[in-house]
């Protein structure tokens, strides 16, 4: 920042506090050990491959065999193999815990959940505008949640720190000490709508179209918990509107996970309106194309406000961000010049 007459005091500073609250210590009613818990979810699928069996093996010919158990016969069988599992370590001196906490509930853990819940009502809204079953909904949900959370993950670990990872393997998987990027979660999610689409037999452009929307707000969420963080700022700058992290250092910086925030929110209302001209069934991959144009174009020029997070590229004509946007911009226009109809209104198809 250029020195001139403005002071910290002529800008907004933020001193928010990361956590939201902290439990205290919360006293077990018995001992709890994680191998008995292992043990015991093991002696609940016995109990249930055993249970199947004598169900079936009982049924008249003239039912319909049991594929699964009702509500009841889970519980019935699960609570005691529990238990047992507990019971049996604790008898042969296996260490356990008997107290639990204090345990720490952050805005960014609260907002990330948060968006895959808004995600999962939204996601309801368009599988009963297409008819489809809500298993498929709720199957769907669990392989973005998987691929997010992998594809984040390794996106910071081989775009922005390959080297630190390649010499401690062991911290890959540590995502709560930080280090999840956006890129990388977008790529787990389509190879994740792949392995989704060929199991449950379903257009890959289809579901693209529909999972887009609920990122595109979930996006907004993170990117809101980024700055409860105090992380993901800008390069310093004496715009107005600029914000002291106080915890990082005084220097007035572009808040541009706020900026990421507004533009999530501008593009889920785009991809909504159109979601909704189209009556529920647009174009197959018009939905996906647009959000690609949109969020990586906006990605591609919001990144001359941040601090560069890969060190290597700092004297590169662009940084990794940028880089890594160009292609799914790329995508979303060759999706829109080749694969896109618009003059056909297609339903939910199968291959």
């Amino acid at each position: 920042m250029n020195a001139d007459s403005t002071s910290v005091q002529d800008f907004f500073v933020w001193k928010g506090d990361p956590i939201l609250f902290q439990t205290g210590i919360i006293d077990l009613p018995f001992t709890f050990s994680l191998p008995g818990l292992a043990l015991g979810a093991l002696l609940a699928w016995f109990g249930y491959t055993w249970w199947l069996k004598h169900l079936q093996g009982s049924a008249s010919s003239k039912k319909a065999k049991p594929e699964k158990l009702s509500e009841r016969q889970f519980w019935m069988v699960t609570i005691p193999a529990l238990l047992v599992g507990q019971l049996v370590l604790h008898l042969l001196g296996v260490q356990g815990m008997d107290t639990l906490g204090p345990i720490t509930f952050r805005w960014y853990g609260m907002l990330f959940g948060a968006a895959f819940l808004v995600g999962y009502y939204i996601g309801t809204i368009e599988y009963r505008d297409a008819g489809r079953p809500m298993e498929e909904r709720d199957a769907l949900l669990t392989y973005v949640l998987l691929a997010t959370i992998i594809g984040a993950r390794l996106g910071h670990v081989i775009f922005y720190e390959p080297e630190y990872y390649l010499r401690n393997l062991h911290l890959v998987p540590a995502i709560w000490q930080g280090g999840l990027a956006s890129h990388g979660a977008a790529i787990g999610i389509l190879i994740g709508i792949w392995l989704y689409s060929r199991k449950y037999k379903l257009s890959y452009l289809w579901v693209t179209d529909r999972v887009v929307i609920p990122v595109a707000i979930g996006g907004a969420f993170v990117r809101l918990g980024n700055f409860f963080n105090s992380e993901i700022y800008g390069v310093p700058t004496n715009v107005p509107w600029a914000v002291v992290f106080a915890s990082e250092d005084l220097i007035p910086r572009h808040p541009t996970m706020l900026y990421e925030a507004i533009l999530y929110i501008v593009l889920f209302a785009i991809l909504w309106t159109l979601y909704k001209r189209w009556k529920g069934a647009p174009p197959e991959g018009y939905i996906f194309a647009v959000f690609l144009i949109i969020m990586f174009t906006g990605r591609f020029l919001l990144e001359y406000t941040k601090v560069e997070q890969a060190v290597f590229t700092t004297d590169w004509v662009f940084g990794m961000g940028q880089l890594l946007s160009i292609p799914f911009v790329a995508l979303g226009i060759w999706l829109l010049w080749k694969k896109v109809d618009l003059k056909a209104v297609k339903t939910p198809s199968r291959r």
